[in-house]
C-alpha cells in the first residue's frame, strides 16, 4: 500500500506530458461516472461558482455576451466586441472574442494580426469614465510596416475617445523587470524563507532579504502603474501597454491598474472577473510560468507578484477591499494545483485542444462541447465548506453603501469619504493639518516618482513635474475608498507578506499572534454590528425572532461573537500562520535525503495511471 501512494505521487507530482496531469485523470473519471459528486457538488461544469454572499457568478469572458456587459459596465460606447478570432482562426493564443475600437473593420483586424508576434493584435482592458481606454499589445514584428499599422491602431484608439486624446505608450520591457529577472528573485527569497534553517540566517536576513531583490520588483510595479493611472486619471490619455507578446508583464500591469481605478475589481466577484480577463483568456502563460510539468525553463512567478502586490493595497487600505489575506494566499495556492482548468493551460486554444485529444483516447462523447469542462477554481465550494469560506471575506471592508433602518423601513445610505480616518491609507508620520514635509514625503530613494534605472524610460520634465504635483495632492487629502487608491512606496509601507511566505517555517509562528488577532477582534466586533442591525430590522418589522430560519442565525464572520459586548480572548488555536499552519514542533526537517525523497527522485514517472491501478 505505501508502494502504491509513493507511486501515485511520483507519476502526479512530475507528469512528462500534460494530458498526465491528475486534472485529466480526474475529469475523465467523472465523464464516465457523472453520478459522482465531491462534498455532494457535481464538480463536472466550468462555470463560474459563488463569488461573494450576494451569489454572484464569475464571469468568464468566454461568451460575447460577458464582453459585452463589460463593455456596458464600464460605459465604452465607441468599442465593440469583435468575433474575428471565433474557433482560433486568427491567433491561438487570443480568446474567441475581444474587444477593438468600433471603427476598426474585422477585415482590417485580419490584415493587421499578420504583422503583431503571435498575431496577437490589441487588446482592449478597461474604459476610465473620461473615455480614456487601457490597451494591450504585442510589438509588430514587421520593421517595414510597423510605422504604418501602428499608426493606424493609434488612430484607432484616439477615435474612441470622446476627446480625440492622445494615446500614452508604455514599454514594459524596458520599464519593468524581465521574467528572468522576477524568477532568480523568487529563487532567492524562496531560500530564504524556506530552505534555509531559520536560526542560521536570522542575523543577516534583513540584508538578506533585500538582496533577493524581491520587493524592489514589487515597487517597480506598483510605481510604474501608479504613474500609468496618472496618466488615465489626470491626463485623460488612453494607455497602451506594449510587450514583446502582450501576455506576460502586460497581464501584471493591466491588472493593478484597473485595481487602483476600479473598486468593482477590489470585490470578490470583480477581482475573479479581472483574473479571467487579463490572465486567463489573455493567454497568460500558466502551464509554463508555474511549471506544471516541471520540465520548464520558461518558469516566472508573474501571477504570485501580482498577489502580492494586490496585498501591499490591501495592507495599506484594509477598508477597500472585500477580500482578505487568506482569499489572496490560497487563490495563490490554488494556481499551484494541477486540477482547475483556470490555471492549467497556456491559452483557452491549448485547452480545447489537449482536452479534446483526451476525450477522443479515452472514448468521452463532448456533443457541444469545446473540449473537457475542468473543475472552475471560481466554484470554491469544491474546496471549502461554507464556514471555511468566511474567512475570505475582510471584515473591515466598507461596501458602497451600508443598511439602515428608518421609520420601519429599510433604506441605504452611501458613507461619506470624510467619514474615514486618513491614517486608514498608511500616510507618512509627517502628515500634519494635510501638509506632508518634504523630506517624508518624496524622498527620492523611495518615493512613488522613484529615480528610474538609466534604460528605463523617462517621462518629459515637465511631466514628471505634474505627476510629482498630482500625488503630492492625492496623499495630501482623505482617501475615497471607492474611488482611485495609490500605493505609498516609502520603504516602510512596502513589506514582506508573511502569512504567505512564512505559513509553513515553525520558528516564526506566533502564538496568539500575527495580523490574524486582530482579525479576529475586528470579526467578533462586525458580527456584534450585523446582529445589532438584525434585531433592529426584525423589531421594526414587528417579526418574531424565533424559528427554524431565524436571521439572527446568520452570519457573515468566522469568528463570531458569543452575545452583545464580547469580552472573550482568542481561541488557543490561533497562531500568526492561522489558517494554514498550527504552532507545533520547532524542530523542522527537511524532506531531502529522506527515504521519500529519494523514491520520488528515482520512480519510473513514465508509469501509466492504468498501471498504478494495477500494483498490488
Amino acid at each position: 500500500m505505501y508502494e502504491k501512494v509513493c507511486l501515485a505521487i511520483a507519476h502526479y507530482s512530475q507528469p512528462t506530458d500534460l494530458q498526465l496531469l491528475f486534472a485529466f485523470e480526474y475529469v475523465g473519471e467523472i465523464y464516465h461516472n457523472p453520478a459522482k459528486k465531491v462534498n455532494g457538488i457535481d464538480p463536472g461544469g466550468g462555470g463560474g461558482g459563488i463569488g461573494s454572499a450576494s451569489g454572484q457568478q464569475t464571469p468568464l469572458f468566454e461568451t460575447y455576451s460577458d464582453w459585452d456587459r463589460e463593455i456596458k459596465r464600464t460605459g465604452a460606447s465607441e468599442w465593440r466586441v469583435c468575433s474575428v478570432n471565433e474557433g482560433y482562426m486568427i491567433s491561438t493564443c487570443l480568446p474567441e472574442y475581444f474587444v477593438v475600437p468600433s471603427s476598426l473593420a474585422d477585415q482590417d483586424l485580419k490584415l493587421y494580426s499578420y504583422s503583431f508576434i503571435g498575431r496577437r493584435m490589441p487588446l482592449w482592458s478597461w474604459n476610465h469614465p473620461n473615455g480614456s481606454a487601457l490597451v494591450r499589445m504585442a510589438n509588430i514584428k514587421d520593421v517595414l510596416q510597423q510605422r504604418r499599422i501602428d499608426q493606424r491602431i493609434c488612430n484607432a484608439i484616439t477615435r474612441s475617445h470622446p476627446l480625440r486624446s492622445d494615446v500614452y505608450k508604455s514599454d514594459l520591457d524596458k520599464c519593468l523587470p524581465n521574467i528572468q529577472e522576477i524568477q532568480a528573485a523568487h529563487i532567492k527569497l524562496k531560500q530564504l524563507c524556506v530552505n534555509e534553517p531559520f536560526d542560521e540566517t536570522e542575523e543577516k536576513w534583513l540584508s538578506s532579504l533585500e538582496n533577493t531583490r524581491w520587493l524592489e520588483y514589487i515597487r517597480a510595479f506598483l510605481k510604474h502603474s501608479a504613474e500609468l493611472v496618472y496618466m488615465m486619471e489626470c491626463k485623460h490619455v488612453s494607455v497602451v501597454l506594449q510587450e514583446e507578446e502582450g501576455r506576460d508583464l502586460s497581464c501584471l500591469a493591466a491588472s493593478l491598474i484597473q485595481v487602483m481605478l476600479d473598486p468593482y475589481f477590489r470585490t470578490i466577484v470583480g477581482f475573479q472577473s479581472l483574473i479571467q480577463k487579463e490572465w486567463v483568456m489573455a493567454g497568460y502563460q500558466f502551464l509554463d510560468r508555474c511549471n506544471h510539468l516541471k520540465r520548464s525553463d520558461k518558469e516566472s512567478p508573474l501571477f504570485l507578484m501580482f498577489l502580492d502586490c494586490v496585498w501591499q493595497l490591501l495592507e495599506q487600505y484594509p477598508a477597500a477591499f472585500e477580500f482578505s489575506e487568506v482569499y489572496l494566499t490560497i487563490l495563490y495556492d490554488s494556481a499551484r494545483i494541477s486540477l482547475f482548468g483556470t490555471f492549467l493551460f497556456n491559452c483557452p486554444h491549448q485547452r480545447v485542444k489537449e482536452s479534446t485529444e483526451f476525450a477522443i483516447s479515452k472514448n468521452i462523447q463532448l456533443g457541444d462541447e469545446k473540449g473537457l469542462r475542468f473543475p472552475c477554481v471560481w466554484d470554491w465550494s469544491l474546496q471549502f465548506t461554507s464556514r471555511d469560506r468566511l474567512l475570505f471575506h475582510n471584515p473591515l471592508y466598507i461596501g458602497k453603501s451600508a443598511p439602515s433602518v428608518h421609520n420601519g423601513a429599510l433604506r441605504t445610505f452611501k458613507r461619506s469619504k470624510k467619514n474615514y480616518s486618513s491614517t486608514l491609507r498608511g500616510v507618512p508620520p509627517a502628515l500634519k493639518n494635510g501638509i506632508i514635509g518634504e523630506q517624508e514625503f518624496l524622498p527620492r530613494r523611495n518615493s512613488l516618482i522613484l529615480k528610474l534605472k538609466p534604460d528605463f524610460f523617462q517621462p518629459a520634465e515637465g511631466q514628471s513635474h505634474n505627476m510629482e504635483q498630482y500625488f503630492r495632492d492625492w496623499f495630501a487629502k482623505p482617501v475615497d475608498l471607492h474611488g482611485v487608491i495609490l500605493p505609498n512606496l516609502s520603504g516602510t509601507q512596502i513589506k514582506l507578506w508573511k502569512l504567505c511566505y512564512f505559513r509553513w517555517v515553525p520558528e516564526v509562528q506566533i502564538n496568539h499572534g500575527g495580523s490574524i488577532t486582530a482579525f479576529h477582534r475586528v470579526s467578533l466586533l462586525a458580527d456584534e454590528v450585523d446582529m445589532l442591525n438584525r434585531s433592529l430590522r426584525q423589531y421594526k418589522s414587528n417579526s418574531s425572532l424565533q424559528g427554524p430560519c431565524s436571521e439572527l442565525d446568520q452570519s457573515r464572520m468566522y469568528f463570531r461573537a458569543n452575545g452583545l459586548n464580547d469580552t472573550s480572548g482568542a481561541p488557543d488555536f490561533l497562531s500568526s500562520s492561522f489558517p494554514f499552519s498550527p504552532v507545533g514542533n520547532l524542530c523542522r526537517r527537511s524532506i531531502l535525503g529522506t527515504p521519500l525523497s529519494k523514491f520520488l527522485s528515482g520512480a519510473k514517472i513514465w508509469l501509466s495511471t492504468e498501471t498504478l491501478a494495477n500494483e498490488d
